[in-house]
C-alpha cells in the first residue's frame, strides 16, 4: 500500500479553524522497526514554514512549552526518537502556529496481542473525527506476557470486552486485572469444527470461503444479541476507554469495529479498510503448527482462515442493504441491535471531536 493510499484512509483531513482558506491537512504516524515514531504529513496547498510537534501519553492534553520536534513544513516527515516501548505516544502538530492536528500511531506493538489497534482518527462522512484513545480493538488476550500487562495499563483501558465463543473462554480464560471484563460469546463456529475435515484432506478453499460466509452472517441473526449488549456498553462515558476482543481480533471484532464505526457515520470504505488491515497485524507464522502436516489444499485453507476477507464481510453489508425491514446500517443498528438514532448521536458526542 502506496503512502498516499495510506494518507487516504488512514490519515486524517483537518478542517481547521473557521477560516474558508484553511488548509487541508493530512497527517500519518508510524511505529519503524525499533520503535521509534515516524510522523507524516501532507497539506494543501502546499504551506511553508514550521510544524511544532509536541508529545503527549495523552491525546486530550498536551503540555504548553518546547516542542518535542521541530521541522520545515515542506519535509513531510520528522521522526520522534524514544526507548520507551511501554507507554504509547500521541502527537499535536501545530503548522505556522496557526493549524493544529492530533494523529497516533493506530497500531499498538505488543509481544503476545495479535492485532490491537486504536479506532481513533477516522474521519466520518461530516469531517469529524474519531478520538484517539477511546476505543481499540484486539485479538485474544489470555496469554499476556509481562511486558506486554504493563502495556495494556498503560493504555488505561477501562472495560474489555470478551467477544470468544463459550469454549474459548473457558480453555484460556481471560485473567488480566484492572478493567472490567465483561464475557459476551459470540458462538458462529471455529477451527476446532472443522479440523477434522482438514487432517481428512476434505475441505478446500471454496469450501473454506463458503464456510466462513456462513459464520459472518450469524453476525446478523443468532448473535445479533450479543452484538446489541456489547454496543450498549459504548453508551456510558465511565466504561471508556474500552478494548474489544475475539481470538485474532478480526471476526466477531471486525464485525463490532464495523457496527461502532457506521453507527459514528464513518464510510464503508473506511470500514472496510479497518477490516482488512487485520491481514497486516496477524502473524500467520504463530499459527504454523496447525499447517504441519497437512496438505497443500489444506494449508490454502488455514491460511485463508487466518485472513480477513472482503468475500466474508461484504456479503453482510450487501444482505442489511436488501433487507426490505430496514435497507441500512443505521435501520439495522436500529431494529435488530437496539441501537436507536438517539444511540447514535450519543455515541457522536462521546467520540468525536
Amino acid at each position: 500500500m502506496t503512502t498516499r493510499i495510506l494518507f487516504l484512509f488512514i490519515g486524517m483531513v483537518a478542517f481547521v479553524g473557521c477560516s474558508s482558506d484553511a488548509p487541508d491537512i493530512h497527517t500519518l504516524c508510524l511505529r519503524d522497526g525499533i520503535g521509534n515514531y515516524v510522523i507524516k504529513w501532507e497539506t494543501d496547498p502546499p504551506l511553508e514554514g514550521i510544524v511544532k510537534i509536541y508529545a503527549s501519553d495523552n491525546p486530550e492534553k498536551f503540555a504548553k512549552g518546547e516542542p518535542a520536534v521541530y521541522a520545515n513544513i515542506d519535509q513531510g516527515i520528522a521522526t520522534y526518537i524514544t526507548n520507551n516501548n511501554i507507554s504509547r505516544k500521541y502527537f499535536r502538530l501545530t503548522f505556522k502556529d496557526k493549524y493544529h492536528q492530533v494523529v497516533g500511531a493506530r497500531f499498538v506493538p505488543m509481544d503476545s496481542v495479535q492485532n490491537l489497534r486504536d479506532l481513533g482518527g477516522y474521519y466520518n462522512t461530516k469531517h469529524k473525527m474519531i478520538r484517539w484513545g477511546k476505543v481499540y480493538r484486539s485479538g485474544g488476550l489470555s496469554g499476556l506476557s509481562t511486558l506486554d500487562s504493563l502495556r495494556l495499563s498503560k493504555l488505561n483501558i477501562k472495560t474489555i470486552i470478551d467477544l470468544r465463543s463459550q469454549r474459548e473462554m473457558t480453555e484460556a480464560p481471560l485473567t488480566f486485572t484492572g478493567p472490567t471484563i465483561v464475557n459476551i460469546p459470540v458462538n458462529s463456529g471455529d477451527l476446532t469444527e472443522i479440523q477434522p475435515y482438514l487432517q481428512e484432506g476434505r475441505i478446500r478453499k471454496g469450501d473454506a470461503v463458503v464456510y466462513m460466509q456462513d459464520a459472518y452472517l450469524k453476525f446478523l441473526s443468532t448473535n445479533k444479541e450479543s452484538f446489541a449488549e456489547a454496543l450498549e456498553l459504548f453508551l456510558n462515558k465511565d466504561n471508556y476507554p474500552i478494548l474489544f476482543s475475539c481470538t485474532l481480533g478480526k471476526d466477531a471484532t471486525g464485525f463490532l469495529a464495523a457496527m461502532v464505526l457506521s453507527a459514528l457515520s464513518v464510510s464503508e470504505e473506511i470500514v472496510m479498510q479497518d477490516y482488512m488491515d487485520s491481514n497486516n497485524y496477524i502473524e500467520k507464522n504463530r499459527y504454523a503448527s496447525l499447517a504441519q502436516d497437512l496438505n497443500a489444499d489444506a494449508q490454502e485453507v488455514i491460511t485463508l482462515l487466518l485472513s480477513a476477507n472482503q468475500s466474508f464481510m461484504h456479503p453482510l453489508f450487501q444482505k442489511i442493504k436488501k433487507n426490505k425491514d430496514y435497507g441500512s446500517v443505521e435501520k439495522y443498528l436500529a431494529t435488530e441491535l437496539n441501537f436507536s438514532e438517539k444511540d447514535r448521536e450519543k455515541l457522536k458526542d462521546m467520540l468525536l471531536y
